[in-house]
C-alpha cells in the first residue's frame, strides 16, 4: 500500500471530483493516475496561493482503476459529465474524455479543461491523456474542501511544497497518518470546494 501526496492547486471540485458518492481523479496528475493501484491512498493538500498550504483538502483510497471510455460509457457516472449551465456541482464534472475507437483522437467535452465555446484545450488534453487513460475512483474518502484541517506538525512532511508528487512514505507513518485522519469521524464530502467562495471572480 502506498500513499501519493500532491498539492490541489485549484480546488473547484473538478480534480478531484467528490460528488455523487464517488471521489474521482480523472484529469491532471497523470503520474499518480498511472501509478496508483487499488488499495493505495491519494492525499491532496491545499495550495499556497489560497493560503491553504499544509491543510488536507481530501484523502481517498483507490477502489477502482478504470479508463476514460469506460468512465464515459458507464451510466453510473453520467452525473459526472459536465453541464456548464448547471449548478456548480454539475459544471465541474470531470467525465470529459472519450473516443469512438482507438484510431481516433480523444474528444474533450466542454468543461473546466476546455476553452470558451467548447473548443478543446490541447495543452490540457495532452496532459490528461498523453501518458495514461486511467481514472481513479474511490468510495472510501474524506473531502474537506473549504474545511480542510491543518496537518499536525509531526505530519507536516506529508504536504508537498512544490509541483509534482511523492509516494515514498514509510508504511508505519502512513498508518499513523491514516489513523489521525480517521480520528475526525468524518467521511464523504464534508465541505464545498474552496474555490466556490471566489465564484464572482470567474467571469
Amino acid at each position: 500500500m502506498s500513499l501519493y501526496s500532491y498539492v490541489v492547486r485549484w480546488d473547484h471540485g473538478f480534480a478531484p471530483n467528490p460528488f455523487f458518492g464517488v471521489c474521482s481523479l480523472a484529469t491532471c496528475k497523470p503520474g499518480i493516475r498511472k501509478g496508483a493501484e487499488v488499495g493505495d491512498w491519494i492525499l491532496g493538500t491545499g495550495s499556497a496561493e489560497r493560503h491553504f498550504s499544509g491543510r488536507v483538502t481530501f484523502l481517498m483510497r483507490v477502489a477502482e482503476r478504470t479508463t476514460f471510455n469506460a468512465y464515459w460509457d458507464n451510466p453510473q457516472f453520467a452525473s459526472k459529465k459536465p453541464v456548464l449551465r448547471g449548478s456548480y456541482k454539475l459544471r465541474f464534472g470531470d467525465n470529459i474524455y472519450h473516443r469512438p475507437n482507438v484510431d481516433q483522437p480523444w474528444v474533450q467535452a466542454d468543461s473546466r479543461h476546455s476553452q470558451h465555446g467548447a473548443v478543446a484545450n490541447m495543452d490540457n488534453l495532452q496532459t490528461d491523456t498523453g501518458t495514461t487513460d486511467t481514472v481513479l475512483l474511490g468510495t472510501d474518502f474524506i473531502y474537506w474542501g473549504e474545511h480542510a484541517p491543518p496537518l499536525p506538525e509531526h505530519f507536516a512532511h506529508f504536504a508537498m511544497r512544490q509541483p509534482g508528487y511523492r509516494y515514498d512514505f514509510a508504511p508505519a507513518e502512513v498508518d499513523a497518518f491514516l489513523a489521525w485522519a480517521r480520528g475526525f469521524g468524518q467521511s464523504g464530502r464534508v465541505g464545498n470546494p474552496l474555490e466556490w467562495q471566489f465564484a464572482s471572480r470567474w467571469k
